[in-house]
């Protein structure tokens, strides 16, 4: 083994021969229960990013812990072709060219895009073998590709047939960047600052002073307006039944309507009624028989109907018709207005709500089993407070507006014959209508991305076919993604499955928290704080970035991580490779573990390596990744590292070959155990050790060899891995930490021999401390003596162990007077910060505008503060004799 662990060549030489050999492909005929991961599929446009770095380390560490346990494990990878982002990349480069989609045509833009995915598609797959995944790549599939297709419109007809795909003109999301429908889940509200404009409609016949005032925070839409609306029950309008208003500017007369849904609170209590541009105003529109009045283009700009201001954008529209309004005396007032604005996810421009005919799928239908499927527990959330969040959307579920005005995507299967006026949908590309007339054409919009995503438990398995990879593999076990898909994708599917396979997708859904910056906000590049994964993996390894992402993460919480967080992970990966270096110089191991020559230090340690096996299999069974990575890394680094090894250094250096050879034994099997346990989380690095150290000899792979097993009682009985054992051990451990502290309170050179009394907690303790004096003089690097009788003359330093009482008499290296006047000093400069962070943090100012974790770190600091301060006022006491 090399001096200093280079983990660059060492991932990509693993990766190479891991898919050389067939290590992630399954086959659905083979042994074992089967466990299957379908991928969140990322967008084929998309790039690696710190999201995407933690949910898949996490499905890794599930579908490499389960294929170590026997499972039929596969994790199935693919892409999302995007629909809007993918056309949306191609446009751009068409438009540097110098063209447009249009002009292509679309055949031959479709034709440019899949030219592009062939390109430049597969960015991302190649980024995820980077990070180790364990994919089934033989498996891997696309949601465009002929399969998928075959599925989407499997499905569409199939719920078309079933009367729960409709077509309708509906108020709907439109983004005028994009120029398509949206869903609501694919709205991004967001507070703005605006304003409400309270404008002056003249009452037809009246004076100069006889008008009404109407508020609104869209006056672009006004010219939209077919009626004005006030409650019935608000006397305060009365007069104004039966009457008419002016539209301003237009000139238009409009009704003056009754409806309960007007609030007499909001605004004057009088709306404007604008059908096609207003949800609200469109259901009103239906109520009261009033015909919309479409004022813009699907770009946003203004068309004919918006008179004098037909070609303007629509914000140029409003400044222009508020400047108007003002001239002619017909603007009321003008008052700043906070409110949430929908804004494209995609493009982030502000949703124009815009009556359309679109393409829909009613859901309540659709609703009602994914809802039973969480109330029986048939789909279990973690964390469950995401149960309610499920429901509660469940029980305000609204139809989804499935068409898009798109190129690239699902295309529609309706056909339309406009001679016959027939409309029919068609599993094939048919050549003439059902009544055999042949001027026929289909629907130019596609589908929404997420309607082929739905399908993606059961399609990516060859549905609608019956193929054994389906019967093997569907449900899948456990689906990982980020809550802010719950609806989007997560409801969708349970929604799919239960009503096309009638069977739950799977089982559990595990949802991660966002991956933020130190400060807590979420990482994104216009904010400039998003880490970039691959160059993590470049600097520290991917087993860093694994590692550090999950050791972070606590169950459901949001992670807050620096780049500086990465070093964390390839400090252990460098502490676990000497731990190697050092072992592998001692030697193989040679014989069994021999229960006649197991030290107490010997039967702690593989006790500990039993609770670690327990424990990190709880910890995976119940999501609690963070948990699983403490555990190792406590028995790896604390256990094993600290302890051990150091204890291990006297019978390995010492002419007893027997006693060699079994420490030898015993360490070589937790070595062992350790890294087999800790390969989900840190692939590479336990690989290249498993073969480096010999593990592996005529066998497999490390990530297809068997996950260790606890012991069985009658081994623990026959070795005594008792409790009694571990809490001596604990005690022992515990005087050699307190004699190590003695030492470094009072500035005492390691190299200085020096002298420890004991006092010990009871006389069997003493007895077995006696037995081991030589281990412990080597790890204290002084003389101890056990003595239950003892009783310092004077000021001796002394603190408390789970052994007892350590004492340590040094008159003649310690200057007693001199070292109480630096202790004095220092506590008193403690007082003095202590004094300082109290005042800050009773300052309500503070804590009231300060951030949360900037309150929580002071708190810390001011703990910690105290805690110094205490210790020293100990050492203090200890010198003046007071004790």
């Amino acid at each position: 083994m090399e001096k200093k662990y280079d983990p660059n060549p060492v991932e990509q030489k693993w990766y190479a021969r891991w898919e050389e050999a067939n290590c992630f492909a399954a086959d659905p005929h083979a042994e074992g229960e089967p466990y299957s991961i379908v991928i969140p599929p990322p967008n084929v446009t998309g790039r690696l990013h710190i999201g995407h770095a933690l949910n898949n380390s996490i499905q890794d560490i599930l579908i490499r812990w389960k294929r170590m346990c026997g499972y039929n494990a596969v994790w199935i990878p693919g892409t999302d072709h995007a629909g809007i982002a993918t056309q949306s990349v191609v446009e751009r480069q068409l438009r540097e060219e110098g063209q447009t989609r249009r002009e292509m045509g679309r055949e031959a833009f479709v034709d440019r895009v899949w030219q592009w995915k062939e390109e430049y598609g597969n960015t991302i797959i190649k980024q995820l073998r980077s990070m180790g995944c364990s994919c089934d790549w033989s498996r891997e599939r696309f949601t465009m590709d002929d399969g998928l297709s075959e599925a989407v419109k499997e499905v569409f007809i199939q719920l078309y047939e079933r009367d729960l795909i409709y077509q309708g003109n509906y108020i709907i999301n439109w983004s005028p960047a994009l120029q398509t429908a949206l869903s609501d889940d694919e709205v991004e509200y967001e507070e703005v600052k605006g304003n409400l404009y309270h404008i002056r409609y003249p009452v037809e016949g009246g004076g100069k002073d006889d008008y009404i005032v109407v508020a609104t925070t869209r006056p672009e839409t006004l010219m939209g307006d077919v009626a004005v609306a006030v409650n019935p029950r608000d006397k305060r309008y009365s007069k104004l039944k039966g009457k008419k208003v002016i539209l301003p500017v237009i000139g238009r007369e409009l009704a003056v309507i009754e409806d309960d849904y007007v609030d007499p609170e909001f605004g004057t209590g009088i709306v404007k009624i604008t059908p096609a541009h207003d949800p609200n105003d469109f259901e009103m529109g239906n109520r009261h028989n009033l015909t919309p009045i479409n004022v813009m283009h699907p770009d946003g700009t203004m068309n004919e109907n918006a008179g004098p201001y037909e070609g303007m954008d629509r914000f140029e529209c409003r400044k222009k018709l508020l400047a108007d309004l003002d001239e002619q005396g017909l603007m009321e007032k003008i008052e700043e207005h906070v409110h949430q604005v929908g804004h494209c996810y995609r493009s982030k421009c502000v949703i124009e709500p815009r009556l359309s005919l679109q393409w829909f799928v009613k859901m309540e239908p659709l609703a009602k089993k994914a809802k039973q499927a969480v109330e029986e527990g048939k789909v279990k959330f973690v964390p469950e407070r995401w149960n309610k969040v499920y429901m509660n959307w469940m029980d305000n579920i609204r139809d989804w507006c499935i068409s898009r005005q798109l190129w690239w995507g699902h295309r529609i299967p309706i056909y339309y014959c406009d001679s016959t006026g027939e409309v029919w949908a068609s599993r094939d590309t048919p050549t003439a209508s059902p009544s055999g007339a042949t001027d026929i054409r289909q629907d130019e919009d596609v589908m929404d991305t997420w309607f082929s995503s739905w399908l993606w438990p059961f399609s990516v398995h060859g549905w609608p076919e019956q193929t054994d990879a389906l019967k093997t593999w569907y449900p899948s076990a456990t689906l990982v993604t980020a809550p802010d898909i719950i609806f989007f994708w997560v409801a969708r599917m349970v929604m799919a499955g239960t009503l096309f396979m009638d069977e739950v997708p799977f089982d559990t859904v595990y949802l991660h928290g966002v991956v933020r910056d130190k400060e807590g906000r979420k990482q994104s590049k216009s904010m400039g704080n998003s880490i970039d994964p691959l160059a993590v993996i470049d600097e520290f390894s991917a087993d860093a970035l694994r590692f550090s992402l999950i050791t972070l993460n606590a169950t459901g919480q949001d992670v807050r991580i620096g780049e500086n967080d990465f070093e964390m992970g390839r400090n252990y990966c460098t502490k676990i490779w000497n731990a190697a270096r050092f072992l592998q110089m001692q030697g193989e191991a040679v014989g069994d573990i021999d229960p006649e020559l197991l030290s107490t230090d010997d039967r702690h340690l593989l006790t500990r390596l039993h609770r670690t096996i327990r424990k990190v299999n709880e910890h995976l069974e119940n999501y609690r990744f963070n948990d699983y990575s403490h555990e190792l890394y406590s028995f790896i680094r604390g256990d094993y590292c600290d302890w051990y090894v150091e204890y291990a250094k006297e019978p390995l250096n010492s002419d007893d070959d027997a006693r060699k050879a079994h420490t030898l034994a015993v360490m070589h099997h937790a070595f062992k155990s350790a890294i087999a346990l800790l390969h989900p989380l840190m692939p590479f690095i336990t690989e290249e050790l498993w073969e480096a150290m010999g593990y592996r000899g005529e066998g497999d792979f490390l990530m297809k060899s068997a996950w260790p097993a606890t012991f069985d009682k009658d081994t623990r009985s026959l070795w005594k891995l008792t409790d009694e054992n571990m809490k001596y051990v604990d005690a022992k451990r515990d005087l050699i930490r307190v004699a190590r502290q003695l030492r470094a309170d009072y500035n005492i050179k390691p190299s200085q021999d020096i002298e420890f009394k004991v006092r010990p907690a009871n006389k069997g303790l003493g007895a077995l401390l006696l037995t081991e004096l030589q281990s412990i003089n080597r790890l204290v690097r002084g003389q101890v003596s056990v003595d239950a009788d003892y009783k310092p003359a004077g000021a001796v330093p002394g603190l408390v162990s789970k052994a007892g009482n350590v004492f340590m008499p040094a008159d003649d290296l310690i200057d007693v007077e001199a070292e109480v006047e630096r202790l004095d000093k220092q506590l008193t400069e403690l007082k003095g910060h202590i004094d300082r962070s109290h005042a800050r943090l009773s300052n309500h100012a503070f804590i009231s505008k300060a951030p949360e974790d900037v309150v929580a770190q002071h708190r810390a600091q001011q703990q910690e503060l105290i805690e110094k301060a205490d210790k020293i006022r100990a050492l203090l006491k200890s010198l003046k004799g007071k004790g």
